[in-house]
């Protein structure tokens, strides 16, 4: 009974295919960082739905290309 008392957050999930535009990668680079724990993803009937927000998370860590001088 405990579970029901705590608030609960909603997940903000996405179908694999809006996920690779969101993300601006492919179906193979979008499973390699699944697989690495990058992005997260969960199996809904059967079909691939990601996190959106993590997708944001991952773009985060990205590295800043530095202008030259």
């Amino acid at each position: 009974m405990a579970m029901m008392d705590e608030p609960r957050q909603k997940r903000n999930l996405i179908p694999l295919k809006k996920a690779l535009e969101r993300g601006g990668f492919g179906r193979t680079k979008a499973y390699k960082l699944i697989k690495k724990g990058k992005i997260i993803a969960y199996k809904m009937e059967g079909q691939t739905m990601v996190d959106a927000d993590s997708i944001d998370a991952y773009h985060m860590t990205l590295p800043r290309i530095e202008p030259s001088t």
